[in-house]
């Protein structure tokens, strides 16, 4: 009898000792459990938090790639900018050269065009020497700019240039046989210089070479035809004028 009580106790122990170890070991199966959730959570929140970066740094690299990009093409801006900052330079260097040259240059213009009137066939001589003193006035006026003192004197040669397209008409006093005689002259551009007296009884024509006025006879209609086209009260037509040509030796 005792040898079974003795073996129920044994098999008592044997059973509260198993139902502890169960327990425990659910207990620590329950702890395993939580904790492998919490890892995975955490896992789980490391994954999002990989992608979230993954996502910033995408969007970082597309920002440095705009901004290498960018700076690329400023680079190259500033390069040009530079490149024509040279340019500029040069540039005015260059006009600081130029405009030290066209004072001596417009002087030296003025001069060869009051030498050219004054070797050309006396027309228009208080007209023409007026523009060159005009001239010759704006060169010396420190007030008047280098373009504008250009401008006059690319103007006074123009209107010299057109004096030999133009015929024109006008009254004058010239010296004839030592007498001063006022006369109409008749301008045929460059090729002809004639006059006639106010009574249209004598014609005469500039000779370059002698320097002096030579009555030609027989050209008294035509120089009273030219006289009349000047001024526009006859239609333009063709003239007989005596025209004197140097042989080339």
């Amino acid at each position: 009898m005792k040898k079974y009580v003795y073996i129920l106790s044994l098999l008592a122990v044997f059973t509260y000792a198993d139902n502890a170890d169960i327990d425990q070991i659910l207990e620590e199966n329950e702890t395993s459990i939580s904790m492998s959730e919490k890892s995975q959570e955490k896992v789980d929140g490391l994954s999002t938090e990989k992608d979230s970066l993954l996502a910033e740094w995408k969007v970082v690299v597309k920002q440095v790639e705009g901004l290498k990009i960018y700076n690329a093409q400023k680079r190259k801006q500033i390069q040009a900018q530079e490149d024509r900052l040279v340019t500029l330079a040069e540039q005015t260097r260059q006009v600081v050269v130029i405009q030290r040259q066209i004072p001596p240059l417009m002087e030296r213009m003025a001069n060869s065009l009051e030498q050219f009137v004054s070797l050309d066939a006396p027309f228009s001589l208080n007209e023409r020497y007026k523009r060159i003193n005009q001239v010759r006035n704006t060169l010396s006026d420190p007030k008047v700019t280098a373009s504008e003192q250009v401008r006059q004197v690319l103007e006074a040669y123009n209107i010299e240039r057109e004096y030999g397209r133009t015929i024109e008409t006008y009254e004058d006093a010239i010296v004839l046989d030592g007498e001063e005689k006022v006369v109409n002259i008749l301008r045929i551009g460059r090729l002809a210089l004639m006059y006639q007296l106010k009574d249209q009884s004598e014609a005469g024509v500039w000779d370059s070479e002698a320097q002096e006025w030579v009555e030609v006879s027989g050209y008294r209609l035509p120089v009273r035809d030219g006289i009349r086209m000047a001024n526009k009260t006859a239609p333009l037509d063709l003239l007989a004028v005596p025209v004197k040509f140097t042989e080339a030796k």
